[in-house]
């Protein structure tokens, strides 16, 4: 059995194929997709997938880093309400992204700090986007730990210090599609760092893993970067399915 902690089967792109796609992503042995939320704009989506898929698909809530514009604190009201009168697994997807603009890095990091309080708060794990901005994201992850905080940083892409430092502060380090990619430097990182501390994640649609690099990703693909990972680690497939998921669920429960 395999788990994604971290797909976007709400995603407009599967609305042609949705019910195909979970099927496919059975069969392929992906019995459990944990689905973060971006905001306002994705939850219904979201809270209907998983209402339609109530054993293998389950929500969380949180506003994405990209999602933090003006309206920010209205956003982040929604959040809060859903986190309070809902049903969720995470508070996700949350975090920092420093690629595509740095308008609102300070509101980004004022919304990361609040929705970790959240979680802290409601005693669930957090999961963490972090583009070109790992460092920031390991710091207020630190400054927030007061041992209970825990989660994923999610389409993890640093060096085996970082992975160490993550690991040092109880959360676990997830991996995609990019592993397979042709100059990823993640199998050399990886060959380091136990698989106690690894989670698989497709981050569908985005981050195909190779065959399918630059087409859309679905969690049917779950064991192509299970099978690069156990290459990585030169172990058999069914100890990276076994060490993964219940990596997944210590975390999710």
């Amino acid at each position: 059995m395999f788990i994604d902690t971290h797909t976007h089967l709400y995603d407009a792109q599967f609305d042609e194929d949705r019910p195909e796609m979970i099927a496919r992503a059975l069969a392929a042995g992906v019995e459990r997709m944990y689905l973060p939320n971006c905001d306002s704009g994705t939850l219904a989506a979201m809270q209907q997938l998983c209402a339609a898929f109530p054993d293998h698909c389950f929500p969380m809530m949180g506003l994405h880093p990209c999602s933090v514009k003006e309206d920010y604190k209205k956003e982040l009201e929604l959040v809060q309400h859903e986190l309070k009168t809902g049903k969720y697994v995470g508070v996700g997807e949350i975090g920092l992204d420093y690629h595509w603009d740095t308008t609102f890095v300070a509101e980004q990091q004022e919304a990361f700090r609040l929705q970790t309080d959240w979680a802290i708060a409601l005693d669930l794990p957090i999961i963490i986007h972090t583009r070109k901005s790992l460092e920031d994201g390991i710091a207020i992850v630190r400054e927030k730990q007061q041992g209970s905080l825990k989660g994923i940083f999610h389409c993890f892409g640093g060096t085996v210090e970082e992975a160490k430092e993550i690991i040092e502060l109880g959360f676990y380090i997830g991996i995609g599609g990019v592993l397979t990619f042709k100059n990823s430097t993640l199998p050399e990182t990886l060959s380091q760092i136990d698989l106690r501390h690894i989670v698989l994640e497709t981050d569908a649609p985005y981050l195909a893993p190779v065959p399918y690099r630059g087409k859309r990703n679905e969690s049917a693909y779950i064991p192509l970067i299970a099978h690069k990972l156990a290459e990585t680690k030169n172990c058999p497939v069914e100890t990276v399915a076994a060490i993964t998921s219940e990596n997944a669920r210590k975390l999710f429960g």
